[in-house]
């Protein structure tokens, strides 16, 4: 996708902050950021990932003020976690909240039910950001071509900033970053796609049948230091286990 024209806001290569959403409170697999994989919770599985990008200064966990989100909020203090609590409907607040907790100049959003994030997919994607005019850098913007499990959305905090001003849309702000992408006319946007098509793999965990596929993956690799081509081999040769999860429908982000 080609930048278009720029923002208000005048984008900063800071102080780079990723900013991990996470609850328990998941419809079709409740509790799962706190589901062991290989003997640690999907959550640790995705904070120590993430951790190792070279391009981050820190990985907070945004969590909400729920009740249900002490264990959450309590696991993460325990691990040494920087930790943000904020609101449970509406993650763009949660997520500027988080930003200015943390003093983050430019917003690295990654989701907690993605236990195969890559720390090289995450430092292509903010590279990519820092080395264009751009207000929004992703992988995920159509077409895909990353598996769906190894989502990076990288943004300024003038952006953000901007977004959480105008957005008056509830669902939007439920998904933190559809009114950025939703109007080029606005911020400039980057798509930083892999070279060929390997988007048919999904690698989140929204349900039952996404953690098999997961633990699986990690089972069959015996580690947690791989890269996502070391799990798509493995995935490649046992094209059975993903029959299961390979149709599931990704929650849409409602239209205007």
């Amino acid at each position: 996708m080609s930048p278009s024209p720029r923002s208000s806001g005048e984008r900063r290569d800071g102080r780079t902050v990723a900013i991990v959403q996470a609850r328990t409170g998941s419809t079709r697999l409740p509790g799962k950021v706190l589901r062991p994989i290989l003997g640690q919770p999907m959550i640790h599985r995705v904070m120590t990932r993430a951790a190792r990008a070279s391009t981050l200064d820190a990985v907070v966990l945004a969590t909400t003020t729920l009740p249900e989100d002490d264990a959450l909020a309590g696991l993460a203090q325990a691990a040494g976690w920087p930790v943000t609590r904020g609101s449970p409907t509406d993650l763009l607040d949660r997520y500027l909240q988080a930003a200015r907790e943390h003093e983050a100049e430019v917003v690295v959003r990654i989701t907690s039910d993605c236990p195969l994030i890559d720390p090289e997919v995450i430092d292509r994607v903010v590279e990519a950001f820092r080395a264009a005019e751009v207000d929004y850098a992703s992988n995920t913007l159509e077409p895909r071509t990353y598996p769906r499990g190894l989502d990076v959305e990288v943004v300024s905090l003038a952006a953000l900033e901007q977004a959480g001003r105008e957005d008056s849309n509830p669902a939007w702000r439920e998904h933190a970053t559809p009114y950025l992408y939703r109007h080029p006319e606005r911020f400039r946007l980057l798509r930083v796609p892999f070279e060929r098509d390997e988007s048919r793999e999904r690698w989140s965990v929204d349900t039952p049948e996404d953690e098999t596929v997961v633990r699986r993956l990690y089972e069959a690799l015996g580690r947690d230091d791989f890269g996502w081509l070391e799990a798509l081999a493995v995935a490649k040769a046992h094209p059975e286990w993903s029959r299961g999860n390979r149709d599931i429908e990704q929650k849409a982000v409602p239209p205007a």
